[in-house]
């Protein structure tokens, strides 16, 4: 059998305002009832797995789900900044339709360069690529034929999903990631990448 780093990638729970479409960013928003709950559900289903290691972005939303997951599993989490989610800057809690309404030229020039459109005050994709992948690259290198754990955000998975598989920044919002969903890639050492599980 080859020997691989497997990495095995969740999104934070379900957190408040979920039920309108809103840039949370690098906010610190709360996990619901439902989030706590999607937690405690990953638990058990990691239950058997023989992760050696966690890293989670600081954010609450992930920290929180961190300790549940890891308590189970006989680790410590490590919080790492740079897993945090994409600063949406001035847009940072903002619902789409207050979006929409305060910043239409800005919006239309976001959705048109996704890429490299950068919200006043926050980053784009290359920014938070160039933030996120040393970080993940770190924990292959530290952590070889083992299996660890990261606790990350909606846009980061993406961004971690799309480089495993040689795909674009565009292709961002190609990948769906729910609250709460599971992901598996394999890394192996001639820089090979497979993902096995997709917002599982």
């Amino acid at each position: 059998m080859t020997p691989k780093t497997r990495i095995h990638l969740i999104r934070h729970g379900q957190v408040a305002g979920f039920d309108q479409p809103r840039y949370n960013g690098q906010a610190d928003v709360a996990l619901t009832d439902i989030g706590i709950e999607q937690y405690h559900l990953l638990k058990d289903r990691l239950a058997d797995a023989a992760i050696s290691a966690c890293y989670t972005s600081d954010l609450s939303r992930c920290t929180i789900g961190a300790g549940i997951i890891c308590r189970n599993l006989g680790i410590e989490p490590v919080s790492r900044h740079e897993l945090r989610e994409l600063n949406i800057g001035v847009w940072e809690g903002l619902t789409w339709q207050e979006i929409k309404a305060g910043w239409p030229e800005e919006w239309r020039a976001r959705l048109a360069d996704l890429v490299n459109y950068r919200v006043p005050q926050g980053e784009n994709l290359l920014d938070v690529q160039a933030r996120i992948m040393p970080v993940i690259r770190e924990i292959i290198e530290r952590h070889k034929e083992q299996e660890v754990l990261v606790v990350g955000h909606g846009g980061v998975n993406r961004i971690v999903l799309l480089s495993a598989i040689g795909a674009p920044l565009a292709g961002m919002f190609s990948i769906e990631q729910s609250y709460g969903c599971y992901n598996i890639i394999d890394y192996y050492a001639d820089d090979r990448a497979t993902v096995k599980l997709l917002n599982g």
